[in-house]
C-alpha cells in the first residue's frame, strides 16, 4: 500500500500488512495516522487517571539478544516497553502484555483501548513491548541486510520469552500470576503464536484481527473490500461498488490516452512520479486502490479521513447536484479528502523513488518501518493484495509479479523463495488451524483481513468472535458513544472470556497451593 496512505491509518497498532507496492504504502500511512489520533484523543480526555497519573506510563528498555537462537552469539540491543502499574494489585495480579507489531509503540499502548481498558477489572499490570527492529527497539548496524537476517516472527516471539522472564524479576511477579498477551493486526498473530509456541509461559491470548494464514496473492482482500462496498448496514450500495469501478475505468482511460489527458490526471490525483510508464501507472493505481480499501479497512474508526458512507456519497456525487458530477470527480474528491487529513501532497510516488526509499538502510525513528516490513513480507508473510478476478471493482494493476519484483529489486530475493518462505510460515505455525488452546480470535466481518484469520471456534477452548460491520482492531479501539450494538456486545464478549480465563487461573493458583 502507498506510504501515505499507511500514515492515514496509524497509531492503534492498526497499521496494514500489506506489502510495501503503492498500494500497501498508503494503506500503513492511513494506520499510523488512526493509532496517533486515536491515542492524542485519549490523551486529550485525560483518561482518568486518578492519583499517580503523572508518572505514567513508565518507558523501560531490556537488553535483547541479537540471534537468541546461537548460544555463541552474545550481540545484543535494547529493546523498549512501556508500563502502567495504576491498577496493579501486586506480584499476584494478571499481566497484560501488549504486543507491539510492525511500527513504533508508545505509551498509549498501556493508557487506552484494550488491554488498558480492561486492567482496572482485575487490578492488571499493563506492559507493551516494541517489536525488534521498529520504532526504536532497531539494533546498531541499522537495516542492512546482514541484520535483517534477525528480524522475523520467530525472533519475536523469542523476544517474548525474555522478556516475560526478565520483567517477571524486574516488577517480583509471582510465579503464579497469568499472562495474557494482546496484539491486534500483525501483533494479534504474535500474541496468538506466544501461547501456541509457549503455553507454559503466556496462560491465554487475545488477537485480535490476526492474519494467521500466510498467503502469497492475496486477492481476497478485493473481495472483501467489492462486498463492504455494497453493504446497506456501513453506507454501500450496488451503486457504490459500480460508481468505483467507474472511477477506475476512467483513471485508466485517461492512462491510454497520454498526452494532455495524462498530464492532468497526474495533477488532479496528485501522483508526483510521471506517468509514462508502465510502472508509474501501476503506483497509482495501487494508490487508489488503497484509498478505497482502506476506507473499508478503516470504516468508522476515530481519526479516519473517510469512511464507506463518506466515500460512496462523493462517488455518488452526494451534496451536489449528481447529474454534474462524475465518479471519477467523486473520486479527486477522496483523494483530496485523505492527502489533506495526512498531511501529505503526494499520492503516489514513481516505481524508481519507490524502490530507492526502500533500499535505504537509515532507519526511521518513529513510526512505520516501511522497510522492515516489506522485508517481512518477503521472508514470511506475503500479502500482496492484487484485483485479478471479475469480481474486483478496480484495476488489475499492480499485479502479483510487479510486487514480487520489489522483493528482488530491494532484498535481492526471487519470487520463488517468497512463495516458499510463505509455504514455511504456514507449516511452522498451521495456518488458520493453529491449534492453541486458551486464544480468543476477534474479527470484524468487514475488514478484508478477517478471511487469513480464525472466524469460527475451533475447538472449546479456542474461541472465535466475528464482529458484525466490524472494521480492522476495531474491537482494540478506545469506546466512544457511537460504537454500534454488535461493537459493544463483542467486548462484552471478550471481558467474559477474560473472567473465565482468570477464574481458572485462580483456581490453578489455589489448587498449587494446596
Amino acid at each position: 500500500m502507498t506510504v501515505w496512505l499507511a500514515r492515514w491509518l496509524g497509531p492503534l497498532l492498526l497499521v496494514s500488512l500489506w506489502g510495501l507496492s503503492a498500494t500497501a504504502s498508503l494503506l500503513r500511512r492511513l494506520g499510523e495516522h488512526i493509532q496517533q489520533f486515536q491515542e492524542s484523543s485519549a490523551q486529550g480526555l485525560g483518561l482518568s487517571l486518578g492519583p499517580g497519573a503523572a508518572a505514567l506510563p513508565k518507558v523501560g528498555w531490556l537488553e535483547q539478544l541479537l540471534d537468541p537462537f546461537n548460544v555463541s552469539d552474545r550481540r545484543s540491543f535494547l529493546q523498549r516497553y512501556w508500563v502502567n502499574e495504576q491498577h496493579w494489585v501486586g506480584e499476584d495480579g494478571p499481566i497484560f502484555l501488549h504486543l507491539g507489531g510492525e511500527g513504533s509503540l508508545g505509551p498509549g499502548s498501556v493508557m487506552r483501548g484494550h488491554p488498558a481498558a480492561l486492567a482496572p477489572a482485575w487490578g492488571a499490570l499493563v506492559i507493551s513491548l516494541e517489536h525488534r527492529f521498529y520504532g526504536l527497539s532497531i539494533p546498531a548496524g541499522g537495516l542492512e541486510m546482514a541484520q535483517l537476517r534477525f528480524l522475523s516472527s520467530r525472533h519475536a516471539l523469542a523476544d517474548v520469552v525474555s522478556a516475560r522472564l526478565a520483567l517477571s524479576r524486574l516488577f517480583n511477579v509471582s510465579s503464579s500470576s497469568p499472562w495474557i498477551c494482546f496484539g491486534g493486526s500483525y501483533a494479534g498473530s504474535l500474541a496468538a503464536w506466544a501461547r501456541l509456541k509457549f503455553p507454559h509461559l503466556i496462560f491465554a491470548s487475545v488477537a485480535s484481527s490476526a492474519p494467521v494464514r500466510a498467503v502469497l496473492d492475496f486477492s481476497e482482500y478485493n473481495d472483501v473490500v467489492s462486498r463492504s462496498l455494497m453493504s446497506t448496514a456501513i453506507g454501500g450500495s450496488l451503486e457504490c461498488r459500480a460508481a468505483v469501478s467507474a472511477a477506475f475505468a476512467e483513471v485508466e482511460r485517461r492512462l491510454r490516452l497520454g498526452g494532455a489527458a495524462q498530464a492532468a490526471l497526474r495533477r488532479e490525483l496528485s501522483a508526483c512520479g510521471t506517468l509514462g510508464s508502465a510502472e508509474n501507472q501501476a503506483e497509482l493505481l495501487g494508490a487508489l486502490q488503497a484509498l478505497v480499501g482502506g476506507a473499508v479497512q478503516y470504516d468508522g474508526q476515530a481519526g479516519a479521513p473517510l469512511s464507506v458512507r463518506q466515500l460512496c456519497g462523493l462517488l455518488l456525487g452526494g451534496g451536489g447536484n449528481r447529474s454534474h458530477s462524475t465518479p471519477y470527480c467523486g473520486l479527486r474528491r477522496a483523494v483530496q479528502i485523505v492527502l489533506h487529513s495526512l498531511g501529505q501532497k503526494c499520492l503516489s510516488f514513481s516505481r524508481a523513488e519507490t524502490v530507492a526509499q526502500l533500499r535505504s538502510t537509515e532507519p526511521q525513528l518513529s513510526g512505520v518501518g516501511d522497510r522492515q516490513w516489506l522485508y517481512q513480507t518477503c521472508t514470511e508473510f506475503g500479502f500482496y493484495v492484487t484485483c485479478g478476478n471479475p469480481r474486483c471493482p478496480f484495476s488489475q494493476l499492480p499485479a502479483l509479479p510487479s510486487q514480487l519484483d520489489l522483493c528482488e529489486k530491494v532484498f535481492g530475493l526471487s519470487a520463488l523463495s517468497v512463495a516458499q518462505a510463505v509455504a514455511q510460515t504456514n507449516s511452522y505455525y498451521g495456518g488458520q488451524t493453529p491449534g492453541a488452546n486458551q486464544v480468543l480470535f476477534v474479527n470484524g466481518d468487514i475488514d478484508p483481513w478477517h478471511v487469513l484469520s480464525v472466524t469460527q471456534a475451533l475447538g472449546s477452548s479456542e474461541s472465535a468472535l466475528l464482529i458484525r460491520t466490524g472494521s480492522h482492531c476495531l474491537d482494540m479501539a478506545p469506546e466512544r458513544p457511537s460504537d454500534s450494538p454488535s461493537l459493544r456486545l463483542g467486548r462484552q464478549n471478550i471481558f467474559q472470556q477474560l473472567q473465565t480465563w482468570l477464574k481458572l487461573a485462580k483456581e490453578s493458583q489455589v489448587k498449587g497451593e494446596v
